[in-house]
């Protein structure tokens, strides 16, 4: 299993991660790290692993905010695929209308021609 160094708060850390997730685990690292040392600006220090701890549910809270919007916008999907299947069928339904319609109309022509047809013949 790979190892990678990782650094958080000026401290470094091996870490096993998984073949080829080596650059996604530094990629994770740093943006927790940018956490922390955000954290550290606004709060001075105040001890590696209370500062690890509040940068942890930084994280989370981020997550947290993220899965809500995730919901809601599938929530938002859901109705606009609903409101899209009950257009096309209503779209369905106005096409077999126009349709019975066309078709009423062309044999109401084919009558009347049949009917001039036969007027044309009785002089």
């Amino acid at each position: 299993m790979p190892e990678v160094n990782v650094e958080i708060n000026g401290r470094k850390y091996r870490m096993a991660c998984e073949e080829g997730q080596q650059s996604r685990l530094l990629g994770l690292a740093e943006r927790f790290n940018l956490h922390v040392e955000r954290l550290k600006g606004a709060v001075g220090e105040i001890g590696d692993n209370r500062l690890t701890v509040m940068a942890g549910i930084a994280v989370l809270d981020e997550l947290s905010e993220a899965q809500r919007r995730i919901a809601a916008l599938e929530d938002q999907v859901a109705t606009l695929t609903q409101a899209g299947q009950e257009i096309a069928s209503e779209l369905e339904h106005t096409e077999a209308q126009f349709a019975q319609k066309l078709t009423d109309a062309a044999r109401a022509l084919e009558s009347v021609a049949t009917s001039l047809d036969g007027a044309a013949i009785l002089p």
